[in-house]
């Protein structure tokens, strides 16, 4: 399955999916350990209540990213998921440093490569995405995909870092990895 087909089903198939996945920006990045599904019908979602000013990057096209400011604080990037008109994307909330992990270090000050990628805002800081980005599609540079190339065990969650909607079991994160912005609790 290529990367628009697995986008452009349903956010709550290509949650899971992009598991495993390497993002690279110029070059810099790694693999994907954990995500969060949000789609039109969740009162946690941006796009809840229709497309209007910022969100209008959720409802399409597919493979695209939506990002945001968290809290007025630090960006955090999603992509977009569905066909167009369905406001749906999975948020990005933490990555295995495994290529520029030198660039990495330097945007974020630090060294330890369990933090590098650890959160959503981590994550951006660490790949040098922001609000500039919102748009940008995936299938072309300075963006690269890798799919695994093995099969990924994936456990289901709540989600983290929110207020409505937090029973949802709506957080995939990679069995086993120490890569996590927080450790996983029980569905």
């Amino acid at each position: 399955m290529t990367f628009l087909e697995l986008v452009g089903g349903s956010v709550h198939d290509a949650a899971p999916a992009l598991v495993g996945w390497t993002l690279l920006v110029d070059g810099v990045g790694g693999r994907i350990v954990e995500v969060e599904a949000y789609e039109e019908s969740d009162p946690a979602s941006h796009s809840f209540g229709g497309a209007r000013g910022r969100n209008v990057l959720m409802f399409g096209p597919p493979g695209r990213l939506y990002v945001y400011r968290s809290y007025g604080i630090h960006w955090c990037v999603n992509i977009v998921c569905e066909p167009p008109g369905r406001g749906a994307a999975v948020l990005l909330r933490a990555l295995e440093p495994t290529h520029g992990i030198e660039t990495m270090r330097r945007r974020r000050n630090l060294e330890d490569p369990r933090l590098l990628c650890a959160g959503p805002g981590r994550l951006t800081q660490a790949l040098g995405l922001t609000g500039a980005d919102g748009g940008a599609d995936l299938t072309r540079p300075p963006f690269e995909l890798v799919p695994p190339t093995q099969r990924i065990a994936v456990e289901r969650t709540p989600r983290i870092g929110i207020s409505r909607a937090v029973e949802q079991p709506w957080r995939y994160v990679e069995v086993g990895t120490s890569f996590a912005s927080r450790p996983r609790r029980a569905a």
